[in-house]
């Protein structure tokens, strides 16, 4: 439910700064050390000319190619096919994420995809992330909120 684009741009390691330049000469940073931010936390933060703020993550690690190789097309209209991840990876996104707005966006993931989200998938993609992160309340959360839609994994 925000008002932002974001994102997935499978750069690999060590070859950022040429996808980074590419964007910064067609869109406006959103900070004035956007290159050097994306360089550090790997988040190109960017404007569109309609003035829609772009987050373009730069994927390197295998849970991001993984959910590229899953992605499928989307037809917004019958000329317009977005790329667009699944709403297993979307939640897993949104659950190591773990903001304030993320959480509401995985209650809403929940309670439209229910039964039909693949557990299994979730929690062995996401356990090692929040490993990661050390944040296993994220997981925690995400539990409680299954619980109460009546999900079980």
């Amino acid at each position: 439910m925000t008002n932002d684009a974001d994102l997935t741009l499978l750069t690999g390691w060590g070859t950022e700064e040429k996808f980074i330049d590419t964007f910064l000469r067609s869109f406006r940073g959103r900070r004035k050390d956007a290159r050097e931010f994306a360089l550090k936390r790997r988040i190109l933060l960017l404007k569109a000319a309609n003035d829609v703020p772009l987050d373009i993550a730069l994927a390197a690690i295998p849970f991001e190619e993984r959910t590229i190789e899953r992605a499928s097309q989307w037809a917004v209209s019958p000329e317009v096919r977005v790329t667009t991840c699944g709403a297993e990876d979307l939640l897993i996104h949104k659950v190591f994420a773990g903001r304030g707005l993320d959480w509401l966006d995985i209650e809403r993931i929940l309670q439209r995809q229910g039964e039909r989200l693949n557990f299994r998938l979730i929690f062995d993609e996401l356990r090692p992330l929040l490993e990661l992160k050390d944040a296993p309340e994220n997981e925690e959360q995400l539990r409680r909120l299954m619980e109460r839609e009546g999900l079980r994994p």
